[in-house]
């Protein structure tokens, strides 16, 4: 898939997370693609557009935590749990070298988790990882 179709499907994803959650679930997200050579951010949205680059490696840090060890394949997924403000709550492996980062700048994970409605908010982020499983971002 290319970068386009997936940030639509993306967009598409947790629009509908939101609507299920009946409020924001993540309000920042990210595309990064670490492949040698042409690694980097593909794509951004969220409200620190002019910041949010400069603090990347250090909110990036608890999902990195939770990630240590483990390989995700494509359409895996992580979450950090106690990631707060600005620190990044999600991680969906998109692709060979791409990911997903996911963040609400007002809560962590565990905040969102304890709303009843993240039971049914979830189910589209699960299918999103199925969509990529099936046809990576290239």
């Amino acid at each position: 898939m290319n970068l386009v179709t997936a940030e639509s499907l993306i967009t598409t994803a947790l629009g509908r997370m939101n609507a299920l959650y009946s409020q924001t679930v993540f309000d920042e997200w990210v595309v990064l693609s670490l492949q040698t050579g042409r690694g980097g951010i593909l794509a951004y949205h969220g409200p620190r557009a002019e910041s949010f680059q400069r603090r990347l490696a250090a909110d990036v840090e608890p999902l990195r935590a939770e990630m240590e060890g483990k390989h995700l394949a494509v359409g895996d997924f992580e979450f950090a749990p106690a990631a707060a403000g600005t620190r990044f709550d999600a991680c969906l492996r998109i692709g060979q070298a791409s990911y997903l980062i996911c963040n609400h700048t007002g809560k962590s994970m565990t905040e969102i988790r304890q709303d009843p409605r993240w039971l049914h908010a979830q189910r589209p982020f699960v299918e999103l990882s199925g969509k990529f499983r099936t046809d990576s971002l290239e």
